[in-house]
């Protein structure tokens, strides 16, 4: 049987929408799931934490998603942090046993984080960790870090060199998008801001839009259907206006075709100016909302432009995205030419000196589970680690800091 140090860490990365699952060393996470558990509607009213644990009693993943008609569904991350933490521990307990199928008290855990997430969050997932599901070793990672060294090892390949992380990361999912300053692999927590517009409101944009003009989905398919129209059909545009024009004048409908997953039959909707006005949210906000009216580019520069003035020119020349919220064609080259004007106007005939550029890689939708996995392959990460051992001996508190693993 393998030791806790020679077998592979297991990699966690839990967001608001899904959650990707897989073990250090891989490229891609081993399974994606929703972020959703469900119980039965009988059981979960009365039954006791232990009832609930049984095999029979919980769903997680799509599965759960799927009973939303006969079972009490709960989602136990809310906008990147967790909401409930018996939920959260239900969770990973299937996700450990029926999905990766493996014994956690004999493989190392690597875990992502949101930003600013509380000292106390961390503290309550190593009392879960090590003390329930009794893992060996614990290393629990901001997304943003991680994700800013999976784009540099992605870009230069040079896992192996020692090096320092600078760059500002984009990370927006499926409930939040954050901008995060991260200077020599340190976060700027001070400087980090939050948009409450990412890839469920997206969603819920194109699906209005659909149902405002009649489209023939069934009701209880709309919201899978317009994340399918998201995820397969939209862009972003350079000018929306001129877009909208230029759709208008070649008069080439586009169709999205789905099957109704209850009677089997098949349905045909025609796609709008939602394939480019969904994802124009991100960009123009203040057109589909007063609750915030600041756009992604002006965020990402003021947030830049709120840091150490020595640090600002590497974290514009490095900008790095992450997350499936910035998987839309057009995204990078749209906010780079905005952050650019920004940098433009601001500076005017000294602008040129002054580099913007938007960086992404193929597997930036994963960043964050990615540079966990690069993480966990490293020589160094048994050293970097919370061991089972430091924390019998000094309580959870260890985990309220983590080591920078680029300088291990």
């Amino acid at each position: 049987m393998a030791s806790a140090w020679t077998a592979p860490a297991a990699v966690l990365d839990c967001g608001t929408g899904f959650s990707k699952l897989g073990f250090a060393g891989n490229f891609q996470p081993s399974l994606v799931l929703p972020t959703a558990i469900a119980l039965d509607d009988a059981v979960s009213k009365a039954a006791s934490k232990q009832h609930v644990l049984e095999e029979h009693n919980v769903h997680i993943g799509q599965e759960a998603v799927d009973l939303a008609l006969t079972h009490s569904v709960y989602y136990p991350v809310r906008q990147g942090v967790v909401d409930n933490w018996d939920q959260m521990e239900t969770y990973w307990h299937h996700a450990f046993s029926r999905y990766l199928r493996l014994d956690p008290g004999e493989q190392p855990i690597v875990l992502t984080e949101p930003p600013l997430n509380a000292p106390e969050n961390r503290e309550l997932t190593a009392e879960i960790l090590f003390e329930t599901f009794n893992v060996p070793s614990l290393y629990i990672g901001m997304q943003a870090i991680l994700a800013l060294y999976a784009s540099f090892i992605c870009e230069r390949g040079d896992q192996g060199k020692r090096q320092t992380l600078t760059g500002c990361v984009v990370e927006s999912g499926h409930g939040v998008t954050h901008i995060i300053p991260v200077v020599d692999g340190f976060v700027i927590g001070s400087c980090i801001r939050s948009i409450p517009l990412a890839g469920r409101d997206i969603t819920l944009y194109i699906q209005k839009a659909l149902r405002e003009r009649g489209e023939p989905i069934p009701a209880h398919m709309s919201l899978d259907t317009a994340r399918l129209i998201k995820e397969k059909h939209c862009y972003v545009s350079s000018d929306k206006d001129k877009e909208a024009a230029r759709r208008a004048a070649t008069k080439t409908p586009l169709f999205h075709e789905g099957v109704d997953s209850r009677t089997g039959t098949h349905f045909r909707c025609n796609i709008g100016d939602e394939a480019f006005l969904g994802p124009e949210l991100l960009f123009s906000p203040s057109a589909f909302t007063q609750e915030w009216t600041a756009s992604l580019p002006q965020v990402v520069d003021s947030v830049i432009q709120s840091c150490p003035i020595d640090a600002r020119k590497p974290l514009y020349s490095n900008i790095v995205l992450s997350g499936g919220s910035t998987l839309f064609k057009g995204f990078a080259k749209r906010l780079q030419r905005d952050v650019r004007r920004l940098v433009d106007a601001r500076l005017g005939q000294q602008a040129g000196a002054l580099e913007v550029c938007v960086r992404s890689h193929s597997m930036h939708k994963h960043a964050a589970w990615l540079g966990g996995s690069l993480l966990g392959g490293l020589p160094s990460f048994n050293s970097i680690c919370h061991t089972r051992a430091a924390y019998d001996e000094h309580g959870p508190g260890i985990c309220r800091s983590n080591a920078i693993f680029c300088d291990a």
